[in-house]
């Protein structure tokens, strides 16, 4: 192997490596970009919001409920349907509190679920029709291409031919 195409080999895998990187990245900034556009971002910090404020009326309401850190305990097992029943809601404000808390819960994890199901159903378009891209670009520079490089984008074509059977 002379140095010109191993400088070329390094080179390639240097650039694969840099856009994996750009890639997750990319991908982490569609994701954020995917919760802002659904507005789920606003409805996850409201919820923690409420969370942490409607531990207050309970800590304030509950007769057995003796410290804020108590009534977080109660509102994070009424929040996750874990209900353990060491501490429970007696007074109407308590449960309609915990009622408000449980059902904006549910929402939450409803709408967390298909903001991230959508992104990833996106994503894996994005993904086709990124590598798509990739091998037009090498089909445009077929003499450019090295034998090892010409045998990989065979390969990859082959892989795209069986998908699509």
């Amino acid at each position: 192997m002379n140095k010109k195409h191993f400088h070329k080999k390094v080179d390639a895998i240097d650039n694969k490596t840099k856009k994996k990187k750009r890639s997750k990245r990319k991908t982490l900034r569609m994701l954020r970009t995917a919760f802002r556009i659904a507005g789920a971002d606003k409805i996850i910090f409201g919820y923690i919001a409420w969370f942490f404020l409607a531990a207050v009326p309970i800590w304030i309401w509950e007769p057995n409920i003796n410290s804020y850190g108590d009534s977080l305990w109660f509102c994070f097992a009424s929040a996750t349907t874990i209900g353990y029943g060491d501490v429970s809601a007696v007074t109407l404000i308590g449960r309609i509190i915990t009622i408000a808390l449980s059902i904006y819960s549910l929402a939450v994890v409803a709408i967390f679920t298909a903001v991230v199901a959508s992104f990833f159903t996106d994503l894996s378009g994005f993904r086709a029709e990124e590598s798509s891209q990739e091998i037009i670009d090498d089909l445009e520079h077929l003499q450019d291409l090295s034998k090892e490089e010409l045998q990989e984008l065979s390969e990859r074509i082959k892989k795209i031919r069986k998908k699509s059977e």
